[in-house]
C-alpha cells in the first residue's frame, strides 16, 4: 500500500508539472476537504484546480519537486520545493521577473485511491519576499 501512495502522490505532482490539471484532479475524490487556507479559494477539490491555474497562470514555469516521501497509514507526507517564475498577476501584484522556490509540506490523506483531505504549510512569506513584495523585516501575522 505503501508504494502505492507514495506512486499516486507522484503521479499528481508530474500531472501538476505537466499542466494536465484534469490527470491532477482524477487523483482528488469529489468531497474533497483542503485544509490549507490560500487567499479565500473555495477549500474542496475545485479550490486545488483552481490554485494550481492561478499558480500556472502567474509562473508559467511553475513546478513542484518532490524531495521526501513519507507514508503512514493512509496518510502521505511530502516536502517539496515549489518554484516559477513571476510573468502574470498573482494576488494583485503585476509580474515582475522574478524566480521564486520555497519549501511546501503537504499531508494527503488517501482513501480507495483518492486523496480525501489535505493539509499544508507553504513559505508564504519567503515566497512574497522573493517576489519583491514584502520586506524581510515584515511579520506573517495573518498569512496562512
Amino acid at each position: 500500500m505503501a508504494q502505492d501512495l507514495k506512486q499516486q502522490g507522484r503521479q499528481f505532482y508530474d500531472a501538476v508539472n505537466a499542466g494536465d490539471m484534469d490527470g491532477a484532479m482524477s487523483l482528488i475524490a469529489d468531497d474533497f476537504v483542503d485544509h490549507e487556507e490560500f487567499a479565500g479559494l473555495p477549500r474542496d477539490r475545485e479550490g486545488v484546480r483552481q490554485f494550481f491555474e492561478l499558480m500556472r497562470s502567474a509562473f508559467p514555469d511553475f513546478r513542484v519537486d518532490v524531495e521526501d516521501m513519507i507514508v503512514e497509514g493512509d496518510k502521505v507526507a511530502v516536502r517539496m520545493r515549489m518554484s516559477g517564475t513571476h510573468q502574470g498577476d498573482f494576488m494583485g501584484m503585476p509580474g515582475t521577473g522574478r524566480r521564486f522556490a520555497v519549501t511546501t509540506i503537504d499531508i494527503v490523506r488517501v482513501v480507495d485511491g483518492k486523496a480525501v483531505e489535505h493539509w499544508g504549510a507553504t513559505d508564504t512569506m519567503g515566497m512574497m519576499q522573493q517576489l519583491g513584495a514584502t520586506s524581510a523585516g515584515a511579520t506573517t501575522a495573518g498569512m496562512a
